[in-house]
C-alpha cells in the first residue's frame, strides 16, 4: 500500500510539471581575455540579452527571473549585468558553479518555469578572464578541489603543471593502459574540434591544425599539448525560457523548441574510492545520462549531435564513454572510425573547441 501511495504521488508530481521551451537565444564572439576594448562583462551581457530578445521578439519586461552564471566575479555580478538592459525588479540568481556554471544557470531557469514559479525566464552567462592557466583566488581557505587534488597524488603524485591538466592527463594515461588507446587518439579529438571552429564565427580561434601540429604542440602535461586544451576566454550568452502557455500566449511556436529533458550531478562515493577518470566525473556524468535517458525515453542511439566540454581532449574521450556514445573502452575505435564527426554517428561539438574554462 505504502509503495502504492507513493508511485501515485510520484505520478501526480510529474503530471503536473510544465513542459519547457527555448523560445531565444544569443551570444557574444569569444574573445582572448584583454583583446577586444570595452568589452567588459556588462558589455557581454547587453550585446548577448539584445540578441536573444531580437530573437523571440520579447520585450526586457517579459521576463520574470533570471539565473546569471559566472565564476570570475564579485558577489550580484549578476544584477551589474543586467543593469544594461533594465531595471525591472525581478529576482536575479547568481550562479557559481565552474564549468559546469552555465548548463547550471540554464537549468535553474528550466526548474522555475517547470515548476510554475515563473512563464518567462532568462538563462545568462558571462565570463571575464586572466590571461594564462586557471589558479585559485583564495589563499586563506580549503580549496574546493582539495580532495581530488589528495587523491590524486596517492595514485600519480603531483608535478608542476597546472592542476586540471593533471587530472586529465592522468586520467588519459589511465584510459590507455586500461584500453589500449593512444595519444593519437587524443590528438585526433584536437584535430576534429579545431576543423569545426572553422566554421563558427562564434569561435576565439577558426584555425585548421594538422594531426602533427596538435601532436608537436608544447607538451602542457604528458599526454596533453597545448593545442588539445582549451584557452580562457571573454564571452556570454543568453537564453530565454517560456511555459507552453507563454508560447501560446506570444504566438511563439515558431521558433520554440522544447527542452524535453535536463539533469545534473555531482560527485558519488566513487569519485573519491576509485581511478583517476572517477575522480574527473565520468560517474557522475553517467548517472546524469542515465537518468536523462531513462525520463525523456530518448536514448544515446537516438542522439545526432553532441555539445560537450572538452575543456581537454582526455575529458571528451572519456565522455563519449560515459554518455553511452560507445561502449566503455571504445573509445578509441569511436573516433578512429570517425563516429565523432560529420559523416559519422554523432557530430561531437560542431561549434568547435571549447571557447572557455569554465563555460
Amino acid at each position: 500500500m505504502a509503495s502504492a501511495i507513493a508511485q501515485h504521488a510520484n505520478a501526480k508530481v510529474v503530471s503536473s510539471l510544465r513542459r519547457v521551451f527555448v523560445v531565444g537565444v544569443g551570444m557574444t564572439k569569444f574573445e582572448k581575455p584583454g583583446r577586444r576594448e570595452n568589452f567588459d562583462y556588462p558589455d557581454m551581457a547587453r550585446e548577448a540579452v539584445t540578441k536573444a530578445l531580437a530573437d523571440c521578439r520579447l520585450p526586457y519586461t517579459a521576463v520574470e527571473q533570471a539565473a546569471v552564471g559566472y565564476v570570475y566575479g564579485d558577489s550580484t555580478s549578476g544584477q551589474r549585468a543586467l543593469y544594461e538592459i533594465g531595471l525591472t525588479g525581478v529576482p536575479v540568481y547568481n550562479v557559481n558553479n565552474n564549468c559546469a556554471t552555465g548548463s547550471t544557470a540554464l537549468y535553474l531557469a528550466r526548474n522555475l518555469i517547470q515548476g510554475g514559479m515563473a512563464q518567462c525566464v532568462l538563462a545568462l552567462g558571462f565570463e571575464k578572464m586572466q590571461r594564462g592557466s586557471l589558479s585559485s583566488v583564495f589563499e586563506d581557505r580549503v580549496n574546493p578541489l582539495e580532495r581530488h587534488v589528495m587523491r590524486m597524488a596517492e595514485s600519480c603524485g603531483l608535478e608542476g603543471a597546472p592542476m586540471a591538466a593533471q587530472l586529465f592527463g592522468n586520467a588519459a594515461k589511465e584510459h590507455m593502459k586500461r584500453y589500449g588507446t593512444s595519444p593519437q587518439h587524443l590528438a585526433k579529438i584536437a584535430f576534429k574540434n579545431h576543423k569545426h571552429s572553422v566554421n563558427n564565427p562564434y569561435s576565439q580561434f577558426q584555425t585548421e591544425y594538422s594531426l602533427e601540429e596538435i601532436e608537436g604542440s608544447a607538451k602542457v602535461f604528458d599526454p596533453l599539448s597545448k593545442l588539445q586544451c582549451c584557452p580562457t576566454s571573454d564571452g556570454g550568452a543568453a537564453a530565454v525560457l517560456a511555459s507552453e502557455e507563454f508560447v501560446k500566449q506570444h504566438k511563439l511556436q515558431d521558433r520554440a523548441v522544447e527542452i524535453i529533458g535536463m539533469e545534473m550531478s555531482t560527485d558519488l562515493p566513487s569519485t573519491f574510492e576509485g581511478d583517476i577518470m572517477r575522480l574527473v566525473g565520468y560517474d557522475m556524468t553517467k548517472s546524469a545520462a542515465q537518468r536523462l535517458y531513462s525520463k525523456s525515453g530518448v536514448g544515446p542511439q537516438d542522439v545526432q549531435v553532441v555539445e560537450l566540454h572538452d575543456c581537454f581532449s582526455a575529458n571528451e574521450l572519456i565522455t563519449y564513454e560515459a554518455l553511452g556514445l560507445c561502449g566503455e573502452g571504445e573509445a578509441g575505435r569511436f573516433i578512429d572510425a570517425g563516429d565523432n564527426t560529420y559523416g559519422g554517428r554523432v557530430v561531437v561539438n560542431p561549434g568547435g573547441l571549447a571557447k572557455e574554462i569554465p563555460e
